[in-house]
């Protein structure tokens, strides 16, 4: 035998007092409760030999009665998936793309500490079985296998947990998807899949997994290995055990997606939360309150099962902070920025206030939500079961084939238009009949889109659907909607929005101008000057639309900031966002995405050579049969001679009247936004102001 002695409790000053005194109970045969006397022949009987010095015999009894999780042969095992090694490249959020499009597959990154349930927001890039991604990680590594891991069980049923979190934290992970290298999976039976999730959402189960890495009870982080080797009581529990497991994480499962129908992006989501409450009867405290006597529940069969005693239990309780999890913490992975896990900077998804409302006013406005769900002119759709696929729309939405006539991809702001977003949105409160916010021109044209973009930003990830063309001051904006774009819609958004509007604020210009003359008082000049600088606010923005529209070419598989890149100019009224477009346009100009559909369009002379020197690259723009071939052995070389020469390939893809605006844009001075009226003020409450002062 072999005494150990802990002081890890003790502040520093006090340690060499605690060491003493149990020095002292070892000599007096009293033993304090911070000395173990151990045989260390007893910690092989730990996964992995940890000095495990602190554990009761009985505990340590459970790794040598139970058989390990991994058994493949009754169906359980866990699996390390893929790593992208160029997220940005590779990896969406789901909203970017649209159900139509083919080739993308949702992605199970690493998330947050969410048992049970999470909202999945990433997808992939998986066409024709993931060539792209798998011929960039063997060009990158030397061995597409390295990081393209598990494809044996891709698009399977399962569960997935975060590699570092602060307890094991397996959600239910529905087929049809990939999981990553940071989201690791785990599999067992149908039948048994639920009842799993529920045993490794347990306290003992995190805490026997941080046994196995030598700590007493938060552990450090939950690689698949450690949850191959876990005690695994499960087939030997009884029915009504197994099926108490299932029940309970059936529910704890249904209760935290109900939580979810308020968060506007989720596939989950049903209504904002005011309008969830009054329709719904979403009520989070009363879910919370739920969840955490599931957990409790879950604990007292999960320590039975492992036939835990009562003084065991109440170490192990005690013994860490993962002891204790709340289910509504949201502890984030660290990931290695290659697996689409989720930053600690994300923005959490608005969840209340008027901002989730008028959000949604929004959404309706621009026919994505349908408002017949909160009139009861709709029935709310069924819940799905926990395997069944995510769906292409959240059940929000307007079912396929049922959207409005009169869904539009452009609404502006401005007064009497037939397209006022701020008309359209109220005209939708009142419908819902719900009052619509205070303000809401003014919070539209200054507020919404900066929150729009936290609110649709995951992972890295910023990926607004709706966009915002404005003026400098805000005095005018064109709002599109990503998932209505055509090559046209900026030339639409110059003839038959920014062009009228300019010719009727010029004609005001022109008749107050008339009208005052000599005779203005004060109050009319600063009236008089107030028009003129929107209208030059509106002659720049004309000019601007004008400069982009004959290049822009959306392409919605290139990501959101990619297609909004060339639009720098557009978005004055918010510096952060058009700073970050424009370093992406400055990328896009320094060939640093020359993957992408746009550096295509805009630069064939110089992404065609590249397809013959860059596999990955010419399976991106469709040309790998033209510069590789496969040989015999099932490697791919270049060809000696393309099947058709670079330079008819860029003639066909060249434009001149791209070209020439191309050149047009990059030549164009970094200020053409610049305003001379006042920034930030409102147009009509300044000129109402004006009007009713004297001079």
């Amino acid at each position: 035998m072999t005494v150990f002695i802990r002081v890890l409790q003790p502040p520093v000053e006090e340690k060499h007092k605690a060491l003493r005194a149990a020095i002292v109970s070892v000599r007096n045969g009293t033993f304090d409760p911070e000395v173990f006397c151990r045989d260390p022949d007893g910690f092989r009987s730990v996964p992995g030999t940890p000095f495990a010095y602190w554990l009761s015999g009985s505990v340590r009894e459970i790794f040598r009665r139970f058989e390990a999780f991994e058994d493949e042969s009754a169906g359980r095992t866990t699996r390390c998936g893929l790593g992208t090694l160029d997220d940005f490249r590779f990896l969406r959020l789901r909203w970017e793309v649209t159900a139509r499009d083919s080739g993308w597959v949702t992605y199970h990154g690493g998330g947050v500490f969410s048992p049970f349930y999470d909202q999945v927001p990433l997808v992939v890039r998986w066409l024709t079985t993931g060539k792209e991604v798998k011929t960039f990680v063997e060009q990158k590594v030397g061995s597409a296998s390295r990081k393209v891991q598990g494809e044996d069980l891709y698009l399977s049923e399962g569960f997935v947990f975060p590699r570092r979190t602060k307890a094991l934290a397996p959600k239910v992970m529905p087929p049809g998807g990939i999981y990553s290298t940071g989201g690791q999976a785990g599999f067992a039976p149908r039948d048994e899949l639920l009842a799993t999730i529920a045993l490794l959402s347990s306290r003992i189960s995190s805490y026997l997994i941080a046994v196995a890495q030598g700590r007493t009870g938060d552990a450090a982080q939950f690689e698949v290995g450690l949850i191959k080797r876990i005690p695994w009581p499960l087939p030997s529990a009884n029915a009504a055990t197994r099926s108490s497991l299932t029940s309970l994480a059936r529910r704890a499962w249904s209760l935290k997606r109900s939580l979810d129908t308020s968060n506007e992006n989720s596939h989950a989501f049903l209504l904002p939360p005011e309008l969830n409450v009054r329709v719904a009867g979403v009520d989070g405290a009363v879910i919370e309150r739920e969840l955490i006597d599931i957990q409790a529940n879950i604990d007292d069969l999960t320590f039975s099962l492992y036939g835990v005693s009562a003084e065991d239990r109440a170490i192990i309780e005690g013994s860490g902070k993962a002891a204790a999890p709340a289910l509504d913490d949201a502890e984030v992975e660290s990931t290695d920025g290659a697996d689409g896990g989720d930053d600690a900077d994300d923005e959490a998804i608005v969840g209340g206030g008027s901002g989730a409302l008028s959000s949604w006013l929004v959404g309706v406005s621009f026919g994505r939500f349908d408002p017949r769900l909160a009139t009861g002119e709709r029935a709310i759709p069924p819940e799905p079961e926990p395997f069944d696929p995510l769906p292409s729309r959240s059940p929000g939405m307007y079912p396929e084939r049922e959207e409005p006539v009169d869904r539009t991809d452009i609404l502006v702001d401005d007064v009497g238009h037939v397209d006022d977003l701020a008309a359209r949105a109220t005209a939708v409160a009142d419908r819902v009949k719900v009052e619509a916010p205070e303000n809401l021109r003014a919070w539209l044209a200054k507020e919404f889109f900066p929150l729009h973009i936290k609110m649709y930003s995951k992972s890295r990830r910023k990926a607004p659907i709706y966009w915002q063309l404005a003026t400098p001051s805000a005095s005018y904006s064109v709002w599109l909607s990503i998932h209505a774009f055509s090559k046209d819609t900026l030339f639409r958004v110059q003839n038959d929005y920014a062009a009228p509007k300019l010719a009727h604020e010029e004609r005001r210009l022109e008749s107050l101008a008339s009208e005052l003359r000599d005779r203005a008082t004060a109050a009319q000049r600063r009236t008089l000057a107030a028009q003129e600088a929107l209208v030059d606010e509106l002659r720049a923005f004309l000019g601007e639309v004008k400069r982009v529209a004959p290049l822009w070419k959306p392409n919605l598989d290139d990501g959101v900031i990619i297609n909004f890149a060339p639009l720098w100019r557009l978005v004055p009224q918010n510096k952060s966002w058009q700073k970050e477009l424009k370093s992406t346009w400055d990328a896009l100009c320094e060939e640093q995405y020359d993957w992408a559909h746009l550096a295509m369009h805009l630069w064939p002379e110089r992404v065609v050579p590249k397809c013959a020197k860059d596999r990955s690259l010419a399976i991106a723009h469709g040309l790998e049969d033209v510069f590789w071939v496969e040989g015999t052995d099932g490697k791919w070389t270049a060809r000696k001679t393309p099947t058709r020469s670079v330079d008819e390939i860029v003639r066909e893809r060249a434009s001149p009247a791209v070209k020439s605006a191309l050149k047009s844009l990059l030549e164009a001075p970094a200020a053409a936004l610049k305003s001379g009226g006042r920034r930030g003020g409102d147009r009509r409450g300044s000129a109402t102001a004006a009007e009713g002062a004297d001079g």
